[in-house]
């Protein structure tokens, strides 16, 4: 072997170096020349000294002179080119923003050069946290860059695959950022090697030319060093095969040297001492930056002098202050959320990947995860009184977040500060004892029905607005919807492929192998119009759901390769998406509209197991968790997983959030021990595990939350629940016994039912007090029909009591019975609570329930607000909106009310309007003057805006941005303003009256605009251009009522809407803008003051200018029910309702706004349930919707169809 003086680096034929035995021969004149040392500064461009190598024999420390070796570092233009693309994802978390992070990006050539010296750890420690940060987000090339540039770490795993791949420009490159070959022995002995090898690559392929250039360029480097060493690599030139030297005989081929020498280098690298302590990464927790900054920002925020609840953090540059409460646009921004307020501020920025359920968001303008704010609603507020912003069920996100369990209720809007205002009880003797009871009350135990499904159940699920009717998938592939309080199984389908024409190879061959299909997962939409139905074999199935037993097939999806684990409706976009996930270990997200498939996430190891979207303050995401126990979490962004953890025990998981979507909880078995566990949303580790779980558990056990109180799982024969706060084991329900081991359990959205699945293939219904007093009201729908049937017969025409007779059972009285007219002349037919103000108030113009269900909001024709609260008790317990409890009208101390400007205004002209935000937060509004934002806490006017003429007549919400809102203006014009930017995006125009009422759809994505012209237009909400129009049919003689008020309101399902006019009901299709259905008031009646969909659009309210309220079924306009006047009110008075409201989530009350300023409450006896009965089908107009023929003025009970 060749030695090199005092041995500063030896050849080592483990490597495939050149030994002393390498045979000489003849040079040619070329080679000679290109290993002179005399010469060789003329045959390249390296430049190499021709002083000799010394060397020190005591440290063996081996020097040679050349250029000094120059650090490739940034300019200052290099800088920030690399700076802004690695702040690509930056910018989306607002890390950009931080200044401390943009001067040392900017500054590490500084730092590596000393011109910054490192005097302090945190500097040091600052650069790993951002190099964590890159790495999390996956931008690999940057993170590299920034490796080098820094030289704090070298990425020994990034350095194999550079020398494995041969990419050796970049081997250099990066060992350059941490080493020169002069630095000392070791560095010279590593580049050797490497540029040795590529070297000897390139001999082996003979590329002579390139072996040539990187003698001249690499290898000349070490000349000066050991001249004879160079001539014996020069030599290899003259062979043919440089294996023809002894010494290097043993080469195999470029992979096997590759990793030969990689061996080396790792030695070589543990050895050098400019290496030590570079070669291992600090251990930091995941997201580390981020929830650093998250402490500043909430120390900043604990600072602030008048701290809101949901501050609104847009920059970084400047410490954070809550703006001054008059901020009124930055307030309404911030207030971009479901309902209620989030009482406890978490965090800010969003925790990233590989740290623990912390995801990053993917805009600019998008707040973080770990804000973890309440969720924007998708849809408008259900029902306002005379100005219907658009129908949309009321739904809680979280229902769509949850993945698991229902929506239990919705979030309390919650007025903190007690101090400043005080509440006004209303007289209404005998009412409201408070008194303690048993939180385990709460829970429904008792056994109330028992459904026989007929075969094992896997899924269910209740309707979020019809609470007592069942979904339910099972074993074998069936699926039924069951109405609970009759124990009617009203729908039954057995799983077939509705085209298996188009069915992929795989489905079919699958099927022929095994034709048995299961039930993964059933669910329905946010506003209960779509069921969804996910298999074992390949396919998601969607329904859509109209009323009663009438589902049709909308859309079939081969969505996976395998089962289909999971699926869960969200809103990603403005349109509704399904999510789904499957054994094929992808996500996938789909239009519900057209079956387009919008997203696919790739990135689990193992089959998914189950999908939880979710949303924050306009943040979408989705959790996804996989059989191996992994949980990741993505954004929809195609860019990859946020999230990579592992659940407790690495078992199989669920996830889900509390109904207010505020606190996330996962449950999950594996290898026979569950799991049930809450994480802390700010750092991303487990903050509650919850004990009492049987081990070991025989199935994977499923779990639901209600009430943001209560989580249960089905588990050891029983149902076992927790209170949320209580890691200990609250009450256990075993349902009167007879359920499996790992029972399969569903709440609904209040609470007050519970399904389980029981032995048998059966289903039990347990319920709270209130669940069988919901399951009475309904059911006694049939019996009231039963005892109507079995009362009265048809004979010449004629209905006759059957006084003396003995009575016929149901099925003996003849079809075709006479149906008999609900009619209300008394109180005591009804329940009824007047709503009482301190002020006698005139006219009410506008009526309103708060989204949350326990509040209902008036405008006075005056411009005044009135605003009424019911509270929890023990004869409220939901603290829902109800005739048992006199609510109470709420006033701030300071006297101060919510009065519309009126500057301006002409108020013989004037027309009143308001919108309600989707977190009961603010409400805008007008009276004929300036438009007003007030804040619905402190009843402070937040700001005016929009001066008269011409004067705001309608206001609506977008159901995707509050920051957006409609305005119908008295000069026949709508405009679409963006409060945040205070200007008009768009001015419709098109209708020739004042316009009148205005609804968004969120499934068709338009706008809806109805005049006092009698004219229909329809809107593109995306581009804002018109995309149908059509004029209402008056009936003939009434053309002087053509130019009154219409109004509109959407149908639960978003594609028919509800056209109102004192001349008629009309149902409308929005698409093609035709008529289906239309109910014409007689001639000789009293006009329609108002009218409007229960929150189920199964009925339809509406008012009369006599003081008549008439109830119709929706399906066919037909009158079900008819309160006249003298019921509610107390003297004959020409007192009539100007305005009505529906009740968000009880489909039977709803509230009347009177001419003389009261408000009263509505709601069915608790022993009849309904608002009367439907008349049977063969009295009456078919029950679907169908198209208008030609218009006669009719009676006042018959429809037109």
């Amino acid at each position: 072997m060749i030695s090199t003086p005092n041995d500063s680096f030896v050849l080592d034929t483990r490597s495939s170096i050149i030994t002393s035995a390498f045979p000489f021969k003849t040079f040619k004149t070329h080679l000679a020349l290109l290993s002179s040392p005399s010469n060789a500064h003329q045959r390249g461009p390296m430049r190499l000294s021709h002083q000799s190598a010394s060397a020190s024999a005591s440290s063996g420390k081996v020097s040679f002179h050349r250029h000094p070796h120059t650090h490739t570092h940034l300019d200052k233009l290099t800088d920030f080119v690399f700076v802004f693309k690695a702040l690509n994802i930056f910018t989306a978390h607002f890390l950009y923003h931080t200044p401390l992070f943009l001067r040392f990006v900017c500054r590490f050539s500084e730092i590596r050069n000393g011109k910054f010296p490192m005097t302090s750890m945190l500097s040091r420690d600052l650069i790993f946290l951002i190099l964590q940060f890159l790495d999390e987000e996956k931008f690999k090339d940057t993170v590299h860059k920034l490796e080098q540039e820094s030289g704090l770490y070298f990425n020994l795993k990034y350095f194999e695959e550079l020398v494995l791949n041969g990419n050796w420009d970049e081997v250099e490159r990066y060992l350059s950022g941490f080493t020169k070959p002069d630095d000392n022995r070791y560095s010279m002995k590593i580049f050797f090697e490497i540029r040795k090898q590529k070297y000897l690559e390139a001999l082996d392929k003979m590329e002579r030319g390139k072996a040539v250039e990187i003698l001249v360029k690499d290898l000349k480097a070490f000349a000066s060093f050991n001249e004879d060493l160079f001539k014996e690599i020069t030599m290899l030139l003259t062979l043919d095969n440089f294996r023809e030297n002894d010494q290097l005989s043993n080469y195999r081929d470029t992979k096997t040297a590759r990793a030969i020498m990689l061996i080396e280098l790792k030695k070589l690298f543990e050895a050098n001492p400019l290496f030590r302590e570079k070669l291992q990464f600090p251990n930091i927790r995941g997201s580390r930056l981020r929830m650093l900054i998250n402490q500043s920002l909430n120390w900043q925020h604990s600072l602030c002098s008048n701290a809101r609840q949901n501050p609104d953090i847009r920059t970084l540059f400047v410490d954070h202050s809550c703006k001054n409460s008059n901020d009124s646009f930055a307030q309404l921004a911030a207030s971009n959320q479901m309902i209620g307020s989030t009482p406890k501020f978490e965090g800010f920025l969003p925790m990233a990947a590989n740290g623990p359920f912390q995801p990053s968001s993917a805009a600019p303008f998008q707040t973080p995860f770990t804000t973890w704010m309440p969720n924007p609603s998708t849809v408008t507020h259900p029902a306002v009184s005379g100005g219907v912003i658009g129908f949309g069920t009321v739904t809680n996100p979280a229902a769509i977040s949850k993945g698991l369990g229902d929506t239990d209720d919705m979030s309390k809007t919650r007025y903190s500060g007690g101090s400043d205002r005080m509440m006004l009880p209303v007289t209404n003797p005998g009412q409201s004892h408070s008194m303690m009871f048993n939180p385990t009350d709460e829970l429904p135990k008792t056994v109330a029905r028992t459904l026989n499904q007929g075969s094992v159940p896997t899924s269910m699920d209740f309707h979020p607005i019809q609470q007592t009717l069942l979904l339910v998938g099972t074993i074998v592939g069936d699926i039924s919807l069951w109405e609970v309080s009759s124990r009617e199984k009203l729908v039954s389908r057995n799983f077939q492929v509705w085209n298996i024409g188009a069915s992929t190879l795989i489905l079919k061959a699958t099927l022929i192998k095994d034709p048995c299909v299961s039930v993964k997962r059933v669910a329905w939409s946010p506003d209960g119009s779509i069921i969804g139905v996910a298999y074992s074999k390949h396919l998601m199935q969607l329904y859509t759901y109209h009323s009663g037993n009438d589902i049709r097939q909308h859309l079939e999806i081969d969505a996976h390769v395998g089962s289909v684990n999971d699926l869960a409706f969200c809103f990603p976009t403005k349109q509704l998406s399904v999510i789904t996930c499957g054994d094929d270990k992808t996500i996938k997200v789909w239009d519900v509209a057209t079956g387009a498939k919008l997203y696919t996430f790739e990135g689990h190891d193992a089959p998914v197991h189950s999908v939880c979207p979710h949303c924050k303050e306009n943040v979408h995401f989705v959790f996804s968790t996989s059989v191996d126990g992994k949980i990741k979490a993505w954004l929809y962004d195609m860019v990859g997983s946020r999230v990579d953890y592992d659940t407790p025990g690495r078992s199989c998981t669920a996830m889900a959030y509390s109904a207010d979507g505020k606190r996330l909880f996962s449950c999950g078995t594996s290898y026979g021990e569950s799991h049930i566990v809450e994480w802390n949303e700010n750092e991303g580790h487990v903050k509650r595990t919850y004990l009492g779980l049987h081990k070991p558990c025989l199935d994977i056990v499923q779990f639901d939350t209600t009430k943001n109180r209560f989580l249960a799982v089905g588990d050891d024969f029983s149902v076992k629940v927790w209170d949320m706060d209580n890691v200990n084991l609250l009450t256990s329900i075993d349902a009167e016994g007879g359920l499996p081991a790992s029972p399969r359990i569903r709440f609904n959205k209040e609470g007050t039912l519970l399904a389980v699945s029981a032995n048998d293939n059966r289903i039990k219904i347990l319920a709270t007090v209130d669940g069988m007093r919901l399951m009475r009201t309904y059911e006694s729908q049939s019996l009231i029909a039963a005892r109507s049937a079995s009362e009265t017969v048809t004979k010449n025409g004629d209905t006759r009591n059957l006084e003396n007779g003995k009575p016929k059972l149901p099925e003996e009285v003849n079809q075709t019975k006479i149906w008999k007219l609900t009619e209300i002349s008394e109180p005591a037919q009804f329940r009824s609570l007047r709503l009482s103000a301190r002020v006698k108030s005139d006219k009410i113009s506008r009526l309103i329930y708060t989204n949350s269900g326990t509040g209902i909001l008036a405008l006075a024709k005056s411009a005044i607000h009135l605003l009424w609260k019911w509270q929890r008790s023990d004869v409220n317990l939901s603290g829902k909106a109800t005739t048992k409890v006199t609510p109470q009208l709420v006033q701030p101390s300071s006297g101060v009310t919510m009065t519309n400007d009126l500057t301006e205004a002409k108020p013989e002209e004037a027309l009143s309007c308001f919108a309600l935000s989707k977190n009961d937060s603010y409400v805008m509004s007008a009276s004929g003057g300036k438009v007003s934002l007030f804040n619905m806490m402190t009843f402070k006017t937040m700001t005016t805006f929009m001066s008269p003429p011409p004067a705001a007549t309608y206001l609506a919400f977008h159901p995707q941005d509050n920051n957006i809102i409609a305005v119908g203006m008295d000069d026949s014009t709508v405009l679409i303003y963006n409060v945040r930017v205070d200007e008009v995006k768009s001015s419709l125009k098109g209708h020739s009256k004042r316009i009148t009422g205005l609804a968004f759809s969120h499934v068709l994505n338009v706008l809806v605009s109805t005049g006092a012209d009698a004219q229909i237009i329809v809107w593109n909400s995306d581009k804002w251009e018109r995309q149908n129009n059509s004029f209402l049919q008056i009936p003939a003689g009434r053309t002087f009522m053509a130019m009154s008020d219409t109004q509109v309101q959407f149908h639960q399902d978003h594609i028919h809407f509800l056209a109102v006019h004192g001349t008629q009901l009309a149902i409308y299709e929005t698409k093609k803008l035709e008529c289906v259905k239309q109910w014409v008031v007689e001639e000789s009646s009293a006009p329609i003051s108002h009218a409007i969909f229960s929150c189920d659009s199964q009925l339809i309210y509406a008012g009369f200018l006599d003081g008549t309220v008439r109830v119709f079924g929706s399906s066919n306009l037909q009158l079900r029910c008819q309160i006249k006047s003298s019921a509610y009110l107390q003297f004959s008075s020409p007192v009539y309702p100007l305005v009505i409201a529906a009740h968000p989530q009880e489909p039977n009350q709803f509230a009347v706004g009177l001419s003389d300023g009261d408000v009263n409450v509505f709601e069915p006896l608790e022993s009849e349930g309904k608002w009367g009965v439907p008349p049977p089908v063969e009295n009456g107009s078919a029950t679907c919707i169908s198209t208008v023929s030609p218009l006669a003025a009719s009676g006042l009970d018959q429809p037109q169809s």
